[in-house]
């Protein structure tokens, strides 16, 4: 067989990733704080977007002088929108994200923030840990040392290497070492400085001056196992004591603090402001796109007046303010695209959940991402999108938009019911249970199939362990 070249025509369809089709797809998975600094990094480096200012009813005069309310102007601002279709796939694109309808915003004039709601910063633990060690007036070395043992303990207070370790790193005496670090661990908050659970607890006891209980001491120090697992019967009969003895140690115990350093944690609370609300109605439901606190985006003048005066502008300065117009533009045009299809798909999912939204967790449907794309003539990938990191205010709470999407689980009889609404049956059987005699997953299963959900002993647990629920053992109180 010869080898030789040829040249044939291929005639084929495909999308093309333009990086302005690829922003337009980023924005969507985008949440709503994300999309806010991505606004505000566009304004910093897009001389021709700019933040509009909305104006009073006593405006309109100045604004017919604008060059913005012009026709040639808006004959213009089309003409630059038009140039875009010439290396964007508009079809694929408009059967993709393209999605007429009505669409309402949220946007009302609130206060701003009083200067007193403002606080400083909240102190540290190690900064707190400091302040007392200079309070005793330290000499160098254990200044050193009280330095050195702040900076390796962990964020609940515990030290995570060593004295040994310590001394030897820094070529230290080791009970120069071990007497600071005991002097230390009689800093507020109590316990701190512990080397474990055990020691910290220990530490609490002494600061209680409980230390002479024998009962106490030897349940923190040899019975640890049994008291994570609430097997007070077995330490009755290790240390020969009654159960009343036994609960009394008990007691005192769980009043004490396990991570010393909790109160000083230096994570901040994370809040929900919700993408989009659903308003109950007399007519039915409401959907409000949340545009409040969002910038109203519009293409500058300045740049727009440059371009109508062609002769006074350079070729190259021309072609730079086209393409940051273009850019402008088409950003204003996929953040508008962007909120439409959050709305879509909310009203798709109202539709699908209405018993949800009508009585609550108990009547959420089974739904795949599949059904909604199927409804709103979508891809799923699109709907993966736009449900990333969103959230709804309900008349039910806030959810995020993930949440109505959930596997199915059958009933004895009749139609099948949504996981999430048989972990709130577990969960309200747990809130409900005696609690010195508590559902055991395998109780729990039986309960569920006699409310028509059949459901495994395996599937009871795997649900309880995603709630953050203890086992039956561990949840038993005398």
């Amino acid at each position: 067989m010869a080898i030789e070249l040829r040249q044939q025509l291929k005639l084929t369809q495909q999308l093309i990733m333009t990086p302005q089709l690829q922003m337009a797809i980023k924005l969507l998975q985008l949440s709503r704080l994300e999309l806010m600094d991505k606004i505000q990094q566009e304004l910093e480096e897009n001389p021709a977007l700019d933040e509009s200012q909305e104006t009073g009813p006593a405006d309109p005069p100045q604004e017919k002088e604008t060059p913005e309310a012009t026709p040639a102007e808006d004959a213009k601002e089309v003409t630059i929108e038009e140039k875009i279709n010439d290396d964007i796939d508009w079809s694929n694109y408009i059967d993709e994200y393209n999605s007429p309808g009505r669409i309402n915003y949220e946007s009302e004039a609130k206060d701003a923030p009083k200067y007193e709601a403002f606080i400083s910063q909240k102190e540290s633990l190690s900064g707190h840990l400091l302040w007392q060690l200079a309070m005793t007036s330290p000499s160098s070395i254990e200044k050193r040392i009280g330095s050195l043992i702040i900076g390796n303990l962990n964020r609940d207070g515990y030290l995570e290497i060593t004295p040994e370790e310590i001394a030897q790193n820094n070529d230290l005496p080791i009970e120069e070492v071990e007497r600071v670090l005991a002097f230390m661990q009689g800093f507020d908050p109590v316990g701190v400085c512990a080397r474990d659970l055990k020691d910290c607890l220990l530490i609490q006891i002494r600061h209680l001056n409980l230390e002479k209980d024998t009962v106490l001491t030897d349940m923190i120090t040899h019975h640890m196992n049994h008291l994570e697992n609430k097997n007070y019967k077995a330490i009755c009969r290790a240390l020969k004591i009654g159960m009343d003895d036994v609960v009394q140690a008990v007691n005192i115990i769980r009043s004490l603090e396990p991570k010393p350093g909790r109160e000083f944690s230096e994570e901040e609370p994370q809040y929900i402001t919700p993408d989009i609300y659903v308003y109950k109605t007399e007519d039915g439901y409401a959907i409000v796109i949340n545009d409040d606190g969002m910038p109203k985006l519009k293409v500058n003048s300045f740049y727009k007046k440059a371009i109508m005066q062609g002769d006074d502008v350079s070729g190259k300065a021309k072609d730079y303010i086209q393409d940051k117009m273009r850019s402008a533009a088409w950003l204003i045009r996929s953040i508008h695209q962007r909120q439409k299809t959050i709305y879509k798909v909310m009203e798709s999912i109202l539709k699908f959940q209405r018993d949800f939204f009508d009585k609550g967790i108990a009547h959420l449907k089974p739904m795949v991402l599949r059904d909604v794309a199927e409804d709103i003539g979508m891809h799923e990938s699109t709907i993966s999108r736009v449900t990333t990191n969103k959230y709804a205010y309900t008349p039910q709470g806030i959810f995020e938009l993930k949440y109505f999407f959930n596997s199915s689980i059958q009933r004895v009889n009749g139609d099948a019911i949504a996981s999430a609404s048989v972990m709130a049956k577990i969960k309200q059987l747990i809130e409900n249970e005696n609690p010195r005699k508590p559902y055991s997953d395998s109780k729990m299963a039986d309960l569920l199939k006699k409310d028509n959900i059949n459901i495994a002993r395996r599937t009871v647990a795997k649900y309880r362990e995603m709630l953050g629920v203890l086992s039956s053992n561990k949840r038993k109180q005398l």
